[in-house]
């Protein structure tokens, strides 16, 4: 097997440093491993991002650049410029280990050998840090936990499985939802989930504070709009449940805010007494709440105008 890499990115230079001098760091000890690449695609930056990379010189290393058009575009392209049979998914802001391709590869043949089929792919532990200076030593916690088919976090697949599904939809140019967009029509592929938790990455974010609350809000928002979407290419009710369009939901994020009215207002204070304490991480958490709520919202927002449009 010959690994690509595709890593999409948007200014992020700081961690896409660590995430790829992690990914030169690699020991290969398998035989079936014919070596690997990896290719970063710069989604518009106006950071140093290209000029680093020029300078780092790295030597697994290819920069491919587009308009800053989202992830699901950039990793069409990365995969439309790779070399590799076999493709690992993982986002700029992730530091490996350095037995992190050799582990995809052993649980990738040891499942084709069981299965006495190649219709497998891989999914590593993904462990959530705040810690810049040193990722790795961040211990793997409940909240870290995912239950999604296909994530691009941290998932290796082989290349002509992406192509018969016909990758990323372009249509998702909002934040989220077009990996698990694309894992649904992998499944009707007959694809099979294959768990690897030692290959272990690390996604980095900065403490929570309460200045990110407006663009935490606005993913929030995007991801509502975007869930309708999934929903229209993919109209079933495990999708109804996965994007939160039912009346369950709206019922219980609408009693666990109160009807909207805990929010990023009415729980500020509380928050950053949490935060002067050094419970960043606990703050965050009880801040996904109202957040969610935001989500369900737009995804009913989404519905109320499509359903307006076609009047």
């Amino acid at each position: 097997m010959f690994f690509s890499i595709v890593i999409p990115t948007y200014n992020r230079q700081p961690i896409l440093a660590k995430c790829l001098q992690a990914l030169e760091a690699q020991t290969l000890n398998s035989d079936y491993i014919s070596g690997y690449e990896v290719i970063v695609v710069d989604d518009g930056s106006t950071d140093n991002t290209r000029a680093w990379l020029a300078w780092a010189k790295l030597p697994h290393v290819k920069l491919v650049t587009q308009e800053h058009n989202g992830p699901a575009l950039a990793r069409n392209l990365g995969v439309k410029t790779a070399q590799g049979d076999t493709i690992i998914f993982i986002d700029s802001d992730l530091v490996v280990t350095e037995n992190f391709i050799e582990s995809h590869a052993q649980a990738l043949v040891k499942a084709q050998a069981k299965y006495g089929s190649d219709r497998v792919f891989t999914y590593g532990r993904v462990v959530n840090t705040a810690n810049f200076e040193d990722p790795t030593t961040e211990p793997y916690k409940i909240t870290d936990f995912s239950a999604a088919y296909f994530a691009t976090g941290n998932v290796a697949i082989a290349r002509k499985w992406l192509e018969q599904a016909g990758l990323f939809d372009p249509s998702f140019q909002l934040y989220g939802w077009e990996d698990l967009e694309l894992g649904v029509r992998l499944k009707k592929l007959g694809l099979k989930l294959i768990k690897c938790p030692e290959a272990v990455g690390y996604h980095w974010h900065p403490p929570f504070s309460l200045d990110q609350i407006p663009s935490l809000i606005d993913k929030e928002k995007q991801r509502g709009r975007m869930g309708l979407l999934f929903y229209e290419k993919h109209p079933t009710l495990s999708v109804k449940m996965m994007i939160q369009m039912t009346w369950l939901h709206r019922l219980l994020w609408g009693l666990l805010t109160l009807g909207g009215r805990l929010n990023e207002r009415t729980m500020s204070s509380f928050l950053r007494k949490l935060i002067s304490r050094g419970q960043s991480q606990l703050a965050l958490e009880i801040a996904r709440i109202f957040l969610n709520w935001y989500n369900v919202q737009a995804v009913y927002e989404a519905y109320a105008e499509k359903k307006l449009n076609k009047k």
